[in-house]
């Protein structure tokens, strides 16, 4: 008899589809710091090497998080993953802009859901922004995913680290929902199936 694994949706099945500027709030606090540092306003200064793209390393230096460490390199590697259309490990200038764009409408979001201004998020205000975003999670798994990417070790979460919660519980949204084609939150799948949809995971 086949190995069944039975895996349990701690999500409402209706994934968000709403695009991050639309949930942005326009009239946004002003910080005491900045979550995104340009290092110039065009890719090509950003390009050290003159290569023609921005590497995981250039774009690294380019940003900030807020704080004196640097930029989660999870999260760019993530980023880089996705705007790579020629899967050479960086973007081009031309896939730079979009995803510029892309780290800017997050900083937009984050701020939004940093009620209190301190840049980071804590669990009620994780909580809150992914129940904007369609998520419906009970307090126990919004309490794993703070201490899965507190990189700090203080129980909140930074610019960088909320970018990248946000882009693998989307990953992993979307694989499960590959499964539960009748979206009921409940997918029941063979063992090699289910380490197939794990191990392609770009996350």
């Amino acid at each position: 008899m086949a190995t069944v694994v039975q895996m349990l949706s701690y999500l409402d099945v209706r994934c968000p589809s709403r695009r991050l500027s639309a949930i942005a709030i326009m009239s946004l606090p002003s910080y005491p710091w900045s979550c995104i540092v340009v290092e110039a306003k065009h890719a090509g200064m950003v390009d050290k090497d003159r290569s023609g793209y921005i590497s995981a390393d250039e774009l690294q230096v380019a940003l900030s998080n807020g704080t004196w460490t640097p930029f989660n390199p999870e999260t760019v590697r993530l980023m880089i993953g996705m705007f790579d259309k020629q899967q050479r490990g960086a973007v081009s200038f031309e896939d730079f802009g979009a995803l510029w764009k892309y780290v800017t409408d997050w900083q937009s979001c984050f701020r939004s859901f940093d009620r209190d201004n301190s840049g980071n998020i804590d669990r009620s205000e994780l909580k809150m922004a992914l129940t904007s975003f369609g998520y419906r999670l009970s307090d126990t798994l919004v309490e794993v995913l703070v201490r899965k990417f507190d990189r700090l070790g203080n129980g909140t979460i930074l610019f960088d680290d909320f970018i990248q919660c946000s882009i693998v519980l989307m990953t992993l949204t979307t694989a499960f929902r590959q499964y539960d084609t009748d979206q009921d939150g409940v997918i029941t799948i063979h063992y090699e199936q289910f380490l197939t949809m794990v191990f392609s995971l770009k996350v």
